[in-house]
C-alpha cells in the first residue's frame, strides 16, 4: 500500500519508527517530514498529507503530533479526507469499518509505539464495511444528501 506519513516536531521519533516499521511490512512510505526536530507547525503537515491521499498519491496517511488532535484537524479540512484520531486498535478499525476513514492520526506524547503499531495494523487491515455506513460516509463529503 502507498502511505503517506507526516508530523510536527513533537513527533518526529514516534514517525520516523513507523515509516521503518511500515516499509519492513512492505509498504510504500512518502515521508513528508519534518526530518529534523526544529520546531514547525503541524498545519502545514497535516495539509501536505491532505493533499497527498487526497489526490491519490497514497492510499492511506498517518498523521502524527504532540497529541494527535491538531494534525488531525488540519487534514480533516481537506473533503477529500477522513482523519481519525485514535489511541488504541478498536477505534482503529472502527474508523475504517464504519467511517471509511482515510488517514488515522495520533498523539506521540500519548501513544507509544508499540500501541501506536497496533492502531496502524488495525486501520491498514481493516476493510469498510459499506452498506448502511456509505449513506452516512457520503454525508461527510455532501451535507445535503
Amino acid at each position: 500500500m502507498r502511505i503517506a506519513i507526516a508530523s510536527d516536531h513533537a513527533a518526529i521519533d514516534l514517525k520516523a519508527q513507523l515509516a521503518d516499521w511500515l516499509r519492513e511490512q512492505g509498504h510504500e512510505v512518502n515521508d513528508l517530514g519534518p526530518h529534523d526536530g526544529a520546531s514547525v507547525d503541524y498545519p502545514d503537515y497535516g495539509y501536505a498529507l491532505a493533499s497527498g491521499v487526497a489526490d491519490g498519491a497514497a492510499e492511506r496517511g498517518v498523521a502524527l503530533c504532540g497529541s494527535g488532535i491538531g494534525i488531525s484537524i488540519a487534514v480533516n479540512r481537506n473533503p477529500g479526507c477522513r482523519a481519525a484520531l485514535v489511541s488504541e486498535p478498536l477505534s482503529a478499525q472502527l474508523a475504517r469499518e464504519h467511517n471509511d476513514a482515510n488517514v488515522i492520526a495520533l498523539g506521540a506524547r500519548l501513544t507509544g509505539p508499540d500501541m501506536a503499531k497496533a492502531c496502524v495494523s488495525a486501520f491498514l487491515s481493516t476493510e469498510f464495511g459499506g452498506g448502511r455506513h456509505q449513506r452516512r460516509v457520503d454525508k461527510l463529503t455532501n451535507p445535503s444528501l
